[in-house]
């Protein structure tokens, strides 16, 4: 059992990902080039980039659970940053969806210990925070629930909604979900 999520995890996480989808690589050789240099992609002060985890929720009708977030007013999956408590990406994400939707852990059953999809964004500069422009490595996990949306974190959530997985933006993300869901 280790202390905490580390960069041999993520490491090992991000590899067996790309030894999946090669045809990935170039998207994601900035990660790769981050754990080279020594970045601690499990820290959230490195702005150079660091990873974060999200988390596909399926219904039993297939709709995908999105949340409303604050910040940004934008409808996104559930995730977010790497805490030091989480020893797994998988852990991380399911610990987000958790506290951000208020459903059960108990309800949410992981399609895989391996992420279905990882995505490299930026983020703006957030002066309220004293956070430069910089990178998430977004490890996103697929899980399946019956369960309905709980009490939402007000703090980062304004609202919840079940919707159609071809809604979702990303094109490799949706074909992904599709697949995964068939």
């Amino acid at each position: 059992m280790i202390d905490l999520l580390t960069e041999a995890h993520i490491r090992t996480t991000l590899t067996a990902y790309l030894d999946e989808r090669p045809e990935e690589k170039p998207d994601l050789a900035p990660a790769l080039i981050l754990l080279d240099s020594g970045a601690d992609l499990a820290s959230r002060s490195e702005f150079s980039g660091h990873a974060t985890a999200g988390a596909i929720l399926a219904g039993p009708d297939g709709r995908i659970l999105h949340i409303h977030h604050l910040a940004t007013g934008k409808w996104l999956l559930p995730g977010g940053h790497l805490e030091s408590l989480d020893q797994t990406l998988l852990e991380a994400a399911l610990r987000e969806l958790v506290e951000e939707t208020g459903i059960s852990a108990d309800t949410v059953t992981p399609a895989s210990d391996s992420p279905l999809h990882i995505d490299i964004h930026p983020i703006p500069a957030n002066d309220a925070k004293g956070e430069p422009e910089h990178r998430h490595i977004d490890f996103r996990f697929l899980f399946h629930t019956d369960a309905e949306v709980g009490a939402l974190q007000t703090e980062e959530v304004m609202d919840a909604a079940w919707r159609d997985p071809l809604s979702i933006s990303d094109e490799r993300l949706r074909q992904r979900i599709t697949q995964a869901l068939r």
